[in-house]
């Protein structure tokens, strides 16, 4: 019983410091250890954002998975990876990221304040509309396109990173 129990209490203490070392990387090194983000940091990566996201910030950034990119027409992702892209992917990723904090409860507040939708600024410059449908956030861009938020308030050391199932599309 006596080693069940400090079985149980090692197994805690890693797990709460894999979680904080996790946690405390910069938003690129969050994202980076998910297997699900490995197209994001691609992109990420050809934009020539990695050292942006990786200043002090903070930033709220939306985002999308592995199957959010698959869900673009067909090479699509691919033609963005292209040098000759790079500034339209810059454009698309920046409208995945607000400037300052704001974690799930923030957002859910702002969307209330809002009486049902909040606006958020993104750093591309337009706007992104907020709104709890059937108990789930939901994200409009500027193209009328919807991404659901499927996780929240994964922290990092310059911010936070919600995650969404769907590409957001600026103008």
């Amino acid at each position: 019983m006596k080693s069940t129990f400090l079985k149980s209490i090692l197994a805690v203490v890693l797990i709460s410091t894999t979680m904080t070392a996790f946690s405390q990387g910069d938003i690129v090194t969050v994202a980076s250890g998910s297997k699900d983000h490995s197209t994001l940091v691609a992109a990420v990566k050809a934009a020539d954002l990695v050292a942006t996201l990786q200043s002090k910030g903070p930033f709220t950034v939306f985002a999308p998975t592995n199957a959010a990119f698959n869900k673009l027409p067909k090479g699509t992702v691919e033609s963005l990876l292209k040098a000759e892209s790079k500034g339209k992917l810059t454009a698309i990723l920046t409208y995945h990221v607000v400037a300052g904090n704001f974690d799930a409860a923030t957002i859910t507040a702002a969307i209330k304040k809002g009486n049902g939708k909040a606006e958020l600024t993104t750093v591309q410059g337009e706007k992104l509309s907020a709104a709890i449908i059937d108990g789930k956030v939901i994200l409009t861009d500027e193209k009328g396109g919807n991404s659901t938020v499927v996780a929240t308030d994964l922290k990092a050391s310059n911010g936070v990173i919600h995650v969404v199932d769907t590409v957001l599309m600026p103008k």
